[in-house]
């Protein structure tokens, strides 16, 4: 399909994240998190698939993330902040019944932030924000 090769030839560095819906840039933010944090379970050393996942879960769910944003909000440019508002600002369509609304609007802007940080190819403020997000949300966990 002339399409999908099309768009298999496109670098992610054609496009401008400053134009890109703030969802957009969330849901690719959740991908990109979701991975970070599945190679931080995974190097535990647990073996079940299944603790994994619950692991995982726990730094993933917008209450996390919500707690996450909170945590880096005083290390972030005036331009990162720029994104964190669309994103929290975006109108929602639907909100999961097993949270709050603000917990959701700050994970979808948390997930918004780290997607534009990936377009924009910042691979090391992108680690740098997810390493302090992870490391706030570990100690909270032992607390």
């Amino acid at each position: 399909m002339k399409e999908i090769e099309d768009i298999l030839r496109l670098q992610y560095t054609d496009i401008n994240p400053r134009d890109v819906n703030p969802i957009v840039l969330a849901y690719l933010g959740d991908g990109i998190y979701e991975l970070f944090v599945r190679n931080i379970v995974v190097k535990t050393g647990i073996s079940k698939v299944h603790e994994l996942h619950r692991l995982s879960v726990d730094f993933v769910k917008a209450e996390s993330q919500a707690k996450a944003l909170k945590s880096i909000q005083d290390m972030l440019t005036e331009e990162e902040m720029g994104i964190v508002r669309r994103g929290k600002n975006h109108k929602m369509s639907s909100i999961p019944k097993n949270v709050g609304i603000m917990e959701y609007k700050m994970a979808t802007a948390f997930e918004a932030l780290l997607g534009y940080l990936y377009l924009l190819k910042k691979e090391e403020r992108l680690r740098e924000l997810m390493e302090k997000s992870i490391t706030i949300l570990m100690k909270d966990r032992k607390a």
